[in-house]
């Protein structure tokens, strides 16, 4: 039975996570020239590997993934370290903003519930809480000092009433912070096509917030919940900033014959690590090698072919 005669036999709405991870990841190269974003090592997993995690704590079990340059690698990856989820795979070939690749999922998931989570943050928030809020959705957000670079929302009580993308003169400090739900899809994905339709810009992309904008003009009831963590994987420093957070929470204990290994670190045991003094905060990926080596605060990729080198908060590849 195809998709679409499945949602007519279907009444019952489904739930389901929709993940932009189309980025370059321009910031991140020369490492994101041959390793997508989403496929970044932190702690003991890809970027991705562990926002899909998340998403099996909250008994999600359908995804729509956007990829776009390398989406291939990503499909790959969640395959094989996710084999029980149902994993829907959108190509995003222009990249126009977030607005843009999330209208692009209208047909897998339109007239679903939807949980839109980007693939590039890493977070802890009350989600399942926002299933259980009256209303059309619910928006993640956290305080935060400068929030010009971010999507704004102003409350009149619990209810949004007015979302602003990047604002120059914040009316709030309340950011949304990588993670929205939506229980009334069909009046997202209207304001969505209304938005790619007229082509709305702000800085120069079709952006997810003026749709959410123009759901609330529109009479949607839209509430928040709050994000504890916040973690952004989309600059070198962020991710070794990330690597430490999950490096303290986990409980990595690798031993390595001919190697001094400071703990917190992680290395995967289809690595190749010999003779080499590992850590501090150091995460090693699988099939990456290193030899003769110092490393301190370093993601090193499975890209890696390391051998008599000293390194400190380095992302290598």
């Amino acid at each position: 039975m195809n998709t679409v005669n499945a949602k007519i036999v279907d009444s019952m709405p489904k739930r389901i996570a929709i993940i932009p991870a189309a980025g370059l990841g321009t910031r991140l190269r020369p490492v994101t020239d041959k390793i997508p974003k989403a496929l970044i090592h932190v702690g003991d997993k890809p970027t991705i590997g562990h926002i899909i995690s998340l998403l099996e704590s909250l008994s999600i079990s359908e995804i729509v993934l956007i990829v776009g340059y390398l989406g291939e690698m990503v499909v790959d990856y969640v395959k094989r370290a996710f084999p029980r989820m149902t994993v829907n795979f959108v190509e995003q070939k222009e990249l126009l903003g977030l607005g843009h690749a999330i209208w692009l999922t209208r047909e897998i998931a339109g007239g679903d519930e939807v949980l839109i989570i980007y693939g590039d943050t890493i977070l802890e928030a009350e989600i399942a809480s926002a299933f259980s809020k009256d209303g059309d959705g619910s928006l993640g957000v956290k305080y935060v000092e400068d929030p010009r670079s971010l999507g704004v929302v102003v409350l009149d009580g619990e209810r949004v009433v007015k979302l602003i993308e990047k604002p120059k003169e914040p009316p709030s400090n309340l950011a949304i912070i990588g993670v929205s739900y939506f229980r009334n899809s069909k009046l997202l994905y209207e304001c969505l096509d209304e938005v790619v339709r007229k082509d709305l810009r702000t800085r120069g992309e079709i952006q997810a917030t003026d749709a959410f904008d123009l759901m609330v003009q529109r009479g949607a009831y839209l509430t928040t919940f709050p994000v504890k963590v916040w973690l952004d994987c989309g600059s070198v420093e962020n991710l070794l900033e990330t690597n430490r957070f999950l490096l303290d929470r986990g409980n990595f204990q690798p031993s390595i014959p001919t190697c001094k290994v400071i703990p917190p670190v992680y290395i995967s045991s289809s690595s190749s690590v010999k003779n080499s003094e590992i850590g501090p905060y150091v995460s090693i990926a699988d099939g990456a090698s290193v030899e003769d080596s110092k490393l301190v605060d370093c993601i090193v990729e499975r890209t890696a072919r390391i051998k008599g080198i000293i390194a400190e908060k380095e992302l290598i590849g």
